[in-house]
């Protein structure tokens, strides 16, 4: 009845690489950036260990804040991600979150050695307890300490 040898999987677009392209800007634009396994799950500016997820974009990952789940209506669009039942995560970006809805926050809002994005008081508490276990964690007093010799 017709021609199904010539038919796109996408008509409105060309075939190339064009949604390849776009994929990797909006996993850039999300922050989906985190390390790929077998890398650790670490937060390549500040060094504190994330939980890493897979996003819907191929080969993107993104570093969620660990045990951090809040009500999605005190997070700002955008900023929004859930866990999907196969343990993806996505971004919900300006859909109005349901009442008692719950999400995640990228770790990258409350990074201590990144640029502050937005400020919201919880947010900004929540930097300075992750200052506070950076430098807990990796300054360590020099007096005091054996020589390693």
């Amino acid at each position: 009845m017709g021609d199904i040898d010539n038919v796109s999987s996408r008509p409105d677009r060309p075939a190339d690489d064009s949604d390849h392209v776009t994929a990797a800007f909006h996993a850039l634009l999300e922050g989906a950036t985190a390390p790929r396994p077998p890398a650790p799950p670490d937060c390549p500016f500040c060094d504190l260990p994330q939980d890493r997820y897979a996003t819907s974009y191929s080969g993107h990952w993104i570093l969620l804040e660990p045990r951090v789940l809040v009500p999605a209506h005190t997070v700002p669009p955008r900023r929004r991600w859930v866990i999907t039942s196969t343990g993806t995560a996505m971004n919900l970006w300006d859909a109005e979150p349901l009442p008692g809805a719950r999400c995640r926050i990228p770790h990258r809002i409350a990074c201590p050695a990144l640029r502050v994005e937005d400020h919201w008081p919880w947010i900004t508490a929540l930097r300075h307890h992750n200052d506070v276990r950076a430098h807990r964690l990796f300054d360590l007093p020099d007096e005091g300490l054996p020589d390693a010799g």
